[in-house]
């Protein structure tokens, strides 16, 4: 419907005067056949007819998502973005409502993905749709939303280790799917010495374990140490066969990103990202989270740059 609007009715015109075609079209089909063809609905059509021009495409994508998912997906300008919820939807099998939440909660602006060159995305976004090959860069995010756990204004480890048990449930929704509650407070044994790993999960997908270190304040140098030791010990001792390298994920109030870049977490299986128990305003999320994507970027193309002018000087 909408690519015989878009080529047989209008043209592929977009003035003034294919608005009065689409709304004088509307009137008509309404007459002729009842409810659902208002103007509203027929330009959907015709974004839809845009968007995803091959017919191929559009029936694989019509027997794994419905049109309300569809509506939901047309005013996302970005295709890489659009990419993303499309193929992680059809993944963990989301509900409307479900992709309407994490569109809204800036998902895609917060994981480790957003933040590299759109060739990256692409590939990676490729690899899920022909492989069912899943990145880390898809999974973690930065920062994780944990206002659900009502925490007061001070607060100690332990009390944030215990209000995410308690609400176990809504903190495995915010980790994302196929993460699944392994242990708290797992003790292991180096050198007659006893360490407490603060929530360890598995994740079926990535097929590893992943261990989680909740942290009050900023990001120290030595949080790295302790989680490299903690990951060594699990893939010497509990990795089991067919299972990848363990990751881990350090939750902290904050970072300074020079301390993450120096670290070269980035080459790692370890992850960094803030945590938030009280959220700001949306709008000010909105720029938080586009600030850090545009700056990550920059920072990934001046590195391009050096490479490629380093490169022709040797």
């Amino acid at each position: 419907m909408g690519k015989r609007i878009n080529e047989e009715v209008l043209g592929n015109e977009r003035a003034e005067y294919g608005k009065q075609v689409v709304i004088s079209l509307s009137r008509q089909l309404t007459e002729e056949y009842g409810r659902g063809w208002d103007e509203k609905q027929l330009r959907r059509f015709m974004q839809f007819a845009q968007l995803f021009p091959e017919e191929q495409i559009v029936a694989t994508l019509r027997r794994q998502l419905s049109w309300t998912h569809i509506k939901i997906l047309i005013p996302i300008e970005n295709p890489l973005k659009r990419d993303f919820y499309i193929e992680m939807c059809k993944l963990e099998r989301w509900s409307s409502r479900q992709l309407q939440e994490r569109i809204q909660s800036m998902l895609f602006e917060r994981t480790a993905i957003s933040k590299k060159p759109e060739e990256t995305i692409q590939n990676d976004l490729e690899k899920l749709k022909g492989e069912k090959k899943l990145s880390t860069d898809l999974i973690f995010k930065d920062p994780y939303f944990l206002d659900f756990l009502g925490l007061a204004d001070t607060y100690s480890e332990k009390d944030l280790e215990c209000a995410i048990i308690a609400e176990l449930q809504r903190f495995i929704i915010e980790l994302g799917n196929d993460f699944a509650f392994m242990a708290r407070q797992k003790r292991i044994t180096i050198d007659d010495r006893d360490y407490y790993i603060d929530l360890l999960f598995y994740h079926r997908r990535l097929k590893c374990l992943v261990v989680i270190d909740l942290k009050i304040g900023e990001f120290e140098a030595g949080f790295k140490g302790q989680m490299e030791l903690y990951l060594r010990y699990l893939e010497k001792y509990d990795k089991l066969e067919g299972e990848n390298a363990p990751v881990g994920l350090i939750l902290c109030t904050g970072k300074k990103q020079e301390h993450v870049e120096l670290m070269q977490l980035n080459q790692s299986n370890i992850k960094v990202s803030d945590y938030l128990t009280v959220l700001p305003s949306q709008k000010l999320l909105q720029q938080q989270l586009h600030k850090a994507v545009e700056l990550a970027k920059d920072k990934m193309d001046h590195k391009t740059e050096l490479a490629k002018l380093q490169g022709t000087e040797n």
